[in-house]
């Protein structure tokens, strides 16, 4: 418990909050369309992920029929460099020690930034 809520507050000093704030922006946006409107859920919930991502795990469901299409658009429009750039800096973390946990945690955001219609956050166990 001490070590999730101390990775967050080391987070938040770093800039998890210039990603948390980026992704609610960019739901904002995706919001105006109609066919943005689960992107937009989509990166409220990685939002909140980015925010404070310590303590909590990423899973990918499977998905079927239509959140296929969607997720496959937004791997091409968008996901693609978004996950580069947590991969980027998840790399930049791993060349020190101290850096690793931050870097892991970049690593969970670049998944759930290449698919996210049908991934859910939940609290680690």
């Amino acid at each position: 418990m001490f070590f999730r809520v101390l990775g967050n507050v080391i987070w938040i000093i770093l800039g998890g909050w210039i990603y948390a704030l980026e992704y609610f922006i960019g739901g904002l946006f995706m919001m105006i369309t109609i066919v943005g409107i689960p992107f937009g859920f989509s990166l409220w919930r990685l939002a909140g992920l980015a925010f404070l991502p310590f303590g909590k795990d990423v899973d990918v469901e499977r998905v079927t029929g239509c959140r296929v299409l969607l997720n496959v658009l937004w791997l091409f429009l968008f996901g693609w460099i978004i996950a580069l750039t947590h991969v980027f800096f998840g790399i930049l973390f791993f060349i020190t020690i101290i850096g690793i946990p931050f870097g892991y945690q970049n690593f969970k955001l670049a998944k759930v930034a290449l698919w996210p219609l049908g991934t859910t956050v939940r609290r680690a166990s």
